[in-house]
């Protein structure tokens, strides 16, 4: 299994909105970046996931899950342009804020720290145990 994060600004599509789609999921549609997109090529079923406010909030706010391998974008005609499918998995019981991240010595070398604007990131197995900790979710 590998770990990722999915960075969305709330008001565009929100933790709650993720929710609401229950066990079936969204597909995580609209990237438009090279580099993101490749690292949802390398995405699995089951692979979990960091889901992450942008914007205002910038924290960590729960986990997700990859229910569905790469597929055609739905919101293009675009052959470039595939996405993955993501169920919500556990709300984290505290955000874990960028600020907090970057203050962690254990996570300098993340690349949420490293490249804040890349909205699909891998994220390692210890940067994954880490965060959770200190979200109070149980890894």
């Amino acid at each position: 299994m590998r770990y990722w994060l999915f960075k969305s600004e709330p008001d565009t599509w929100s933790w709650d909105q993720q929710v609401a789609k229950g066990a079936l999921g969204e597909e995580w549609d609209g990237i438009r970046n090279y580099q993101a997109r490749n690292f949802m090529r390398e995405m699995k079923l089951g692979d979990r996931g960091f889901f992450y406010h942008s914007q205002k909030d910038k924290a960590v706010v729960g986990t997700v899950e990859v229910c569905a391998e790469i597929h055609p974008d739905s919101t293009t005609d675009d052959p470039r342009w595939e996405c993955v499918d993501i169920r919500a998995l556990e709300p984290f019981a505290r955000p874990v804020t960028l600020q907090e991240i970057k203050e962690t010595e254990a996570l300098a070398e993340m690349v949420l720290v490293k490249n804040s604007r890349l909205s699909v990131q891998p994220v390692t197995e210890s940067e994954w145990r880490l965060i959770c900790e200190m979200g109070g979710v149980q890894t």
